[in-house]
């Protein structure tokens, strides 16, 4: 067990991995001693082959975590899973095909929700994967008020439950969903305030993790049309005065090659949390 976890903190990680594009063994080999050296408590993977006889959250790690993937994969079996030191005490998976032009044959169309027991106490984590395309932020809005919903239904009249939302939400922080999410606007009659960790502790920076300054955004398919963009997220719900745990970091995670290999065509994040007893 990690040090961040047996101090009383936990380190929550987001990435999305690419599936098995470019050349996955060398992938791989970046991955597994980044994970190793980061040392998470909780990561939320987006893109994760499994399935046939192939399982990629596996290759990265070893024993100590445990895994939940989702129930619904798309093509090749892709989808998002969730890897943690601690066993779920419950899980839910929330539907996300949200209008009709939303296809389960290229999307996965799902968010999981699973709590843990954990050294900061209960902790729920969201992990919510909204629709790719620039064209859908109808769908991110309705999606990102669909997973609001649901975790405000799971920890009404509950004290001392944290969440934790986190995931590749292929949105900028001005577009509409993830200023509902970080507490800008209201959607549908409700009104939410999650704290993004990265603008919390790296105020006016960009942090963007999806960008021409690696190559790999290019080498499967080209977006190169659009400008760099920050699109991956931890975040932390608030009460009435802030978020209920502390941020105390929040760094960017293999945004640097190594040997000349990326490890995704994403960067990741990764933020770690501590229990604030005014918060609880």
């Amino acid at each position: 067990m990690g040090a961040l976890t047996m101090s009383g903190r936990i380190r929550v990680a987001t990435l999305n991995i690419w599936g098995p594009y470019g050349d996955w063994r060398s992938r791989r080999d970046v991955l597994r001693a980044g994970f190793r050296e980061l040392d998470p408590d909780v990561v939320v993977l987006q893109e994760a082959v499994v399935g046939d006889g192939i399982d990629q959250v596996s290759e990265l790690f070893g024993e100590g975590y445990h895994v939940l993937h989702q129930g619904r994969r798309a093509r090749e079996g892709v989808g998002c899973s969730i890897v943690s030191r601690w066993p779920a005490e419950s899980v839910e998976e929330l539907d996300l095909l949200v209008t009709d032009r939303v296809s389960p044959d290229d999307f996965v169309g799902r968010a999981t929700l699973a709590e843990y027991d954990t050294p900061v106490g209960r902790v729920l984590v969201a992990h919510h994967k909204p629709n790719w395309q620039i064209t859908y932020e109808r769908e991110r809005e309705l999606q990102a008020l669909a997973t609001a919903r649901c975790i405000e239904e799971r920890v009404a009249g509950r004290s001392g439950v944290h969440v934790v939302l986190a995931g590749d939400f292929d949105t900028r922080p001005d577009t509409s969903s993830i200023r509902f999410l970080t507490g800008r606007q209201s959607l549908g009659e409700l009104s939410v305030h999650y704290q993004d960790v990265w603008e919390k502790a790296h105020p006016g920076e960009p942090g963007h993790t999806f960008t021409l300054e690696n190559p790999m955004i290019v080498e499967y398919a080209d977006w190169s049309r659009i400008p760099p963009r920050r699109i991956d997220y931890v975040m932390v719900r608030c009460d009435e005065r802030g978020p209920t745990l502390r941020i105390a970091s929040a760094e960017q995670i293999f945004n640097q090659p190594v040997d000349g290999v990326f490890a995704s065509d994403h960067y990741g994040v990764s933020a770690d949390l501590v229990l604030d007893a005014d918060a609880v």
